[in-house]
């Protein structure tokens, strides 16, 4: 008599193969299938639209939070982005790479991090070919251009429009001539330009001006003396007096209103963003 070393053979269920088989394309359809990130809301406010010959009777416009500097990323990818390393040698290799990101940007290289990419820009109008470049006439700025990736994540933020915003007047832009970033820095010394509505700079009060304050807290407001470049209900260009290495943003006070009266009362009108300073140079 002859015993088989074969292992036993248990029939398995047609059913029971089934549920094996879900089970596994589950697992593996879960692996292959990236997570989408719900990204938090950016809120904005409507304004009227007053551009010739642009559809729509409003326009939006986002409410910057306070900005974030290189700590505060770092601290988020410590916090957040399960980075495990040294926290004060991550601070200091970003700032590092940023420092050489501008070395190379100003020797005539673009610079693509993959999320964005900027580029070196010259403006200004030149009389004769042979004209030499003038600093002041020919500014050097910097282009900045989201890329797919960033513009991937772009798409699944949501907007919350928080309804009308103040129409008696509003900043909407503003312009650090000196380089050429808009909404982002102010350079002391250097001329700016304020675009917005009814924004124009009148009345007999003496505290009527543009003011440049401090949004750290510490109270610092700075007018802008002196005579402004253009003082227009839609656009200001004037001098950035002498600051302090900050943050800070803008603010105009003023009676103008449509017609020729002035408003009893001045009214304040805030810049919604925050403007780096980074040296105060007179």
């Amino acid at each position: 008599m002859s015993l088989s070393l074969e292992p036993a053979h248990h029939p398995v269920s047609q059913r029971s193969r089934r549920f094996r088989h879900g089970i596994g394309f589950l697992f593996f359809s879960t692996l292959s299938k990236s997570v989408t990130e719900t990204l938090r809301r950016i809120k904005a406010l409507l304004y009227p639209n007053y551009l010739a010959n642009a559809p729509g009777a409003y326009i939006v416009r986002t409410k910057n939070d306070a900005s974030l500097s290189i700590e505060d990323v770092c601290a988020a990818l410590k916090n957040r982005g399960g980075f495990t390393g040294n926290y004060n040698d991550l601070v200091e290799y970003v700032k590092r790479f940023f420092d050489e990101t501008a070395y190379q940007l100003c020797d005539g290289f673009a610079v693509n991090t993959g999320y964005f990419s900027i580029r070196s820009n010259a403006d200004g109008l030149f009389d004769k070919a042979g004209d030499i470049h003038d600093a002041n006439k020919h500014p050097v700025s910097f282009r900045f251009r989201a890329r797919a990736p960033l513009r991937a994540r772009a798409s699944r933020v949501v907007v919350e429009i928080e309804g009308l915003a103040d129409v008696n007047g509003y900043i909407d832009e503003f312009v650090d001539v000196a380089t050429g970033a808009v909404n982002e820095t102010a350079t002391p010394g250097g001329q700016f330009s304020v675009a917005g509505h009814k924004i124009k700079v009148a009345g007999d009060k003496p505290e009527t001006g543009v003011y440049f304050v401090s949004a750290d807290g510490a109270g610092l407001r700075v007018k802008v003396s002196g005579h402004l470049a253009e003082n227009a209900a839609n656009k200001l260009i004037g001098v950035i007096p002498a600051l302090n290495a900050g943050t800070w943003t803008v603010e105009v006070v003023t009676q103008y209103t449509t017609g020729s009266a002035f408003l009893k009362e001045p009214r304040v009108l805030e810049f919604a963003g925050e403007l780096t300073v980074n040296s105060n140079t007179e």
